[in-house]
């Protein structure tokens, strides 16, 4: 299993759960598995082409994620980051 970390803009789609456990062996099946769990999370993080939005930020044991094929490692730890903006 894999512990995803979701930052708070996400909570609303996690009842407000901040770590979720998931199966999964690459980026993409971890999200997967997140949106088959809290239905519609994954489109606020991968686009129509599966592609990374923008203001999205993957980090797999500590190591930048890019792309979903990117493996999940045995310590197995997934953290989302939202960018912030405004003014």
């Amino acid at each position: 299993m894999t512990a995803v970390l979701v930052p708070p803009p996400l909570h609303s789609y996690t009842a407000n759960v901040g770590r979720v456990e998931v199966p999964g062996a690459t980026l993409g099946e971890v999200l997967s598995a997140l949106d088959a769990r809290f239905p519609g999370i994954r489109f606020r993080m991968i686009d129509e082409q599966d592609r990374v939005r923008p203001h999205i930020r993957f980090f797999v044991d500590g190591a930048a994620a890019t792309h979903l094929a990117h493996p999940v490692g045995p310590a197995r730890e997934v953290m989302i980051v939202c960018a912030l903006s405004g003014g």
